[in-house]
């Protein structure tokens, strides 16, 4: 990996793709989901969307800290002359029990699914596994998430195929992050640790492995997906100020925000270039998305070579993630 890659991703260009890209009322009839939406990236996209008039899903655990973002965005737009319809649906990302009930809500109140933004994810908790066993990282950023789409594929299937869909415009988002250049094991993806996590060693090598399997589910995803006009892609929303760095000294959250991290609606301006921007469509299925909006490959070749290649570490762990939740669903 180039120390210009690093570099490019660390301190990026200006945004590409933001806001006045998405003209009030221009979403009307498209139905969205953000996992994770209350707070952070994807509180600060759902601010972006709400005056497109589309129907937005807010999917987490707390429905009182949906609730409260549905009044915080509403009452920041209330001027919006087209608002979005914003609902909740309940979805647990380290408890596999809760995705296909939160997939079966869905489908009953909806018959299109225009976007999937897959923001929800964990880094670092407290909790080393999640309520099923799985090493927490991958367990809820990959898995849960790997599940929810699968269960939501006959909906984005019909969409895609409906006359009013633009071409290359049902899309499934997943994010990525810097640390899988950075932090994550060679070849993005070690089997042996996934598969005995252990409790006393979670560490930033489990969350960065959690993205590069991200990675690997959009690009396996793309395979898998696009003869039916479904876009699977990866996108690595930047050094964002999240509640991911709750929990480090408040001398390095101090020197990070102010040298390094940005603020979330830039991150935001990354995943509104992945789920909306007309170039993503020309970049081609299972593309990756550098911030604020750039389509460049994962900067790690032998990641990028795991993802890229047909049978791959990446189809390998699409497998493991199946095999993964048979045991408990």
């Amino acid at each position: 990996m180039s120390l210009s890659a690093l570099w490019q991703q660390f301190f990026p260009p200006r945004p590409t793709f933001t806001d006045k890209d998405v003209k009030p009322g221009s979403q009307v009839g498209k139905v969205f989901i953000i996992t994770g939406a209350h707070s952070g990236i994807g509180l600060a996209l759902l601010k972006i969307l709400y005056p497109t008039g589309a129907t937005i899903y807010l999917a987490g655990r707390s429905p009182a800290k949906m609730d409260k973002a549905i009044r915080e965005v509403a009452a920041a737009s209330s001027n919006a002359t087209t608002p979005a319809t914003l609902k909740t649906l309940y979805l647990d990302i380290t408890d596999l029990a809760t995705v296909k009930p939160a997939a079966s809500t869905f489908t009953s109140r909806e018959t299109r699914l225009d976007v999937l933004w897959n923001n929800a994810g964990v880094g670092c908790p407290a909790e080393s596994v999640t309520k099923q066993g799985l090493e927490v990282h991958v367990g809820a950023n990959c898995v849960a998430p790997l599940l929810f789409v699968q269960e939501l594929l006959p909906v984005l299937r019909a969409t895609a195929r409906s006359p009013d869909t633009p071409r290359a415009s049902v899309r499934i988002v997943w994010s990525g992050s810097l640390h899988i250049e950075m932090t994550a094991p060679p070849g993005g993806i070690d089997f042996t640790r996934i598969d005995s996590p252990r409790p006393e060693d979670v560490s930033r090598l489990d969350y960065a492995a959690s993205k590069a399997g991200n990675w690997f589910l959009a690009a396996e995803g793309a395979r898998r997906w696009g003869a039916d006009g479904i876009m699977s892609v990866c996108q690595n929303p930047g050094n964002l100020y999240t509640s991911f760095y709750d929990n480090e000294p408040w001398l390095l959250v101090l020197f990070l925000k102010t040298f390094i991290l940005y603020e979330t609606r830039y991150g935001a301006y990354t995943m509104l270039f992945a789920g909306l921007s007309p170039l993503v469509g020309e970049g081609g299925n299972g593309a990756y998305i550098w911030p604020w909006g750039r389509i460049k490959p994962v900067a790690r070749p032998d990641v990028l070579r795991e993802g890229a290649e047909e049978g791959g570490k990446a189809k390998a762990f699409w497998e493991w993630c199946e095999r993964a939740w048979e045991k408990h669903i």
